[in-house]
């Protein structure tokens, strides 16, 4: 069963059918998915929320092939404000959005922490590799943040179009490293 997290600022709740009206409103918005896969619908549809968790996320937890937790401030936990996910995929583990009024307070990079040491902690995986839009500059100071290293450049299809594509990684091994008590 995948636990609740918990951050500084945040609670990580693992995801349900009952956070498809949350997602609804806070994901389909220019600034979120314009750097996601251009597997994301865009114009987004009323029902793209409901439909993602029924027949991708939902499934795939169940699975155990794909971890998601939807975010919540401590300070409102009603509202949910973002999604971080893990994933068993190549080239592919981690992914994220979060609503646009949210953005630049440094809770992605919170929750991010806390779902790449559950990745490495406690699914115990030896690497985690992560792609990104070349131009999406703040997800790429996350992975530069947490001592993430820039591995390859392709091309990818996004939803606002063809952009280079950065695959990041970190072994497990470096990321215990980063957050072992410094002496």
């Amino acid at each position: 069963m995948q636990p609740t997290l918990f951050t500084e600022r945040l609670i990580l709740c693992p995801l349900t059918l009952d956070d498809a009206e949350g997602i609804q409103q806070q994901f389909p918005h220019w600034e979120v998915v314009r750097y996601l896969n251009a597997l994301v619908p865009w114009p987004y549809p009323a029902n793209g929320a409901r439909t993602y968790l029924e027949q991708n996320a939902l499934p795939a937890m169940a699975r155990g092939e794909e971890w998601h937790w939807s975010l919540r401030l401590k300070s409102a936990p009603e509202q949910l404000i973002g999604n971080v996910s893990l994933m068993d995929e190549q080239d592919n583990n981690r992914g994220f959005w979060l609503g646009p009024q949210w953005q630049g307070q440094g809770l992605m990079s919170e929750a991010s922490t806390a779902v790449t040491d559950y990745w490495f902690g406690v699914l115990k995986r030896p690497l985690l590799r992560v792609p990104k839009a070349a131009p999406n500059l703040g997800s790429r100071r996350i992975s530069e943040r947490t001592g993430m290293r820039l591995i390859r450049t392709d091309e990818g299809e996004f939803v606002e179009g063809t952009f280079p594509r950065h695959i990041w990684e970190m072994t497990r091994e470096e990321w215990l490293k980063t957050q072992s008590p410094k002496s």
